[in-house]
């Protein structure tokens, strides 16, 4: 997975009509690109204006301020097909498959992607005065709780931020760090590596 990248400063794009729910969406993309970039401080609501082709006056309409377009953009579309169907002694494998960018469907691929960036976003955020407490509840909400509620026995939230831990590291190594080390191995190895990481983070006892 490259590293994610908010699109280059340009100047506005041509006003075009456009209904209220494609707008917002559009102002969803650009602000993501660009909180998953820089801080939370670095984010300017200009710069996601131009990004998105709106004035910025009309995020603030859409979303009051940045910090409730922050929170809707770490809330927008949360979706949690990505586990569809994944049993607990499942989870392991399909939590692997999203780091190691394995999945084959072309909507799961998308997901993914869309999942992974929010990750970009919170970890960008994490010392954040203003924006800490809002990643924190997504993580709890968004990413730890959907882990949690396909585990059995004593501790699942406790487990499920374990194995949330393991992804983080996995994904920092890779994209973050812009360290090669987990790209230059063989997969397989780092596949079968990670999928006991996985395991023992989320087994009780």
């Amino acid at each position: 997975m490259g590293a994610m990248t908010s699109p280059s400063p340009s100047a506005p794009k041509p006003a075009r009509a456009r209904n209220a729910a494609a707008t917002r969406s559009a102002i969803l993309a650009a602000a993501s690109h660009q909180f998953a970039r820089e801080s939370y401080e670095n984010v300017g609501l200009r710069e996601i204006g131009r990004a998105a082709g709106v004035d910025p006056a009309l995020i603030c309409r859409y979303f009051g301020s940045k910090e409730g377009l922050f929170r809707d953009v770490l809330h927008a579309d949360h979706d949690e097909t990505l586990l569809d169907g994944v049993t607990e002694a499942g989870l392991p494998a399909r939590l692997a498959s999203l780091v190691l960018e394995e999945c084959e469907e072309r909507e799961d691929a998308e997901a993914r992607a869309a999942k992974m960036e929010r990750l970009f976003v919170v970890l960008r955020s994490a010392s954040s005065p203003h924006a800490s407490a809002i990643a924190s509840e997504a993580v709890r909400d968004d990413f730890i709780a959907p882990i949690r509620d396909r585990l059995d026995g004593d501790d699942a939230a406790l487990r499920a931020g374990l194995a949330l831990s393991v992804l983080i590291g996995s994904v920092v190594v890779r994209n973050m760090m812009s360290l090669s080390s987990l790209s230059e191995i063989d997969q397989d190895r780092v596949r079968t590596r990670l999928v006991k990481l996985l395991e023992n983070a989320l087994a009780t006892g």
